[in-house]
């Protein structure tokens, strides 16, 4: 379980979080939604380590993940999966996964053999540059190489920014089949907010910075002004 409480990070003057608290469940898809703005991204970036707050707490099972350096927290199992999904165009599919396989326990050859069969695509284009998959395909090729490292718990930031619908429903569909043994926590920031309530066990509304709402995804969904005001979710 992650635990947030009272969580503000500040740039300046702008304050992108303000008090947050909430709780991630073991096994369990937590969305993250809100407009551009929201501080969804920052919420990502400090528990990976990659911002520093100004005051509030972020525990992993009970060990506090402040002033860890981002290195560490990704040993302690936290794989995050920036916006624009960051691979590496100029390697190929299976340098990209032995990237990720560094901080890895598992026998290399166990964990590549491992996302191919996940990803069945990412092994018939093994040898070929990321630069030239399609965007659902580096999408993919993101998430193997934060998975490739047996985190317990999955970042996701905006995975379906920019994929065709079709697209984004096998992807949601596979993030949903990651959590099914209950031995993986995603928190996934979305903005397609109806594609990441279908598949949420919960959801965190931010709104500022500031959370407006923290329920189960059904009970999220089915709030008229949360899908109005905040969500921009029009029937």
């Amino acid at each position: 379980m992650i635990t947030i409480e009272h969580l503000s990070v500040s740039f300046g003057a702008v304050q992108a979080l303000r008090d947050v608290s909430m709780e991630v469940a073991t096994g369990k898809i937590t969305a993250v939604l809100g407009s551009n703005g929201a501080g969804k991204t920052t919420l990502l970036r400090t528990i990976s380590g990659l911002e520093e707050p100004t005051t509030g707490s972020i525990d992993l099972d009970g060990k506090s993940l402040l002033r860890e350096r981002p290195e560490n927290i990704a040993r302690l199992g936290v794989g995050h999966v920036p916006e624009g999904r960051g691979v590496i165009g100029e390697f190929t599919v299976e340098e990209n996964l032995r990237l990720g396989a560094m901080i890895s326990t598992t026998p290399l050859r166990a964990g590549l053999d491992e996302q191919y069969e996940r990803f069945p695509v990412l092994g018939e284009r093994r040898k070929q540059h990321a630069a030239k998959l399609s965007g659902g395909e580096r999408q993919m090729l993101a998430m193997a190489r934060a998975l490739i490292a047996r985190p317990t718990v999955l970042l996701l930031d905006e995975p379906s920014l920019g994929l065709a619908p079709l697209i984004t429903a096998q992807l949601m569909r596979a993030i949903h089949d990651l959590c099914s043994t209950g031995s993986l926590t995603v928190i996934l920031v979305e903005q397609n907010a109806s594609s990441a309530l279908r598949i949420a066990d919960h959801a965190v509304v931010l709104h500022l910075g500031s959370v407006v709402a923290n329920d189960t995804a059904d009970l999220v969904a089915a709030d008229e002004k949360l899908r109005q005001y905040y969500l921009g979710m029009v029937e």
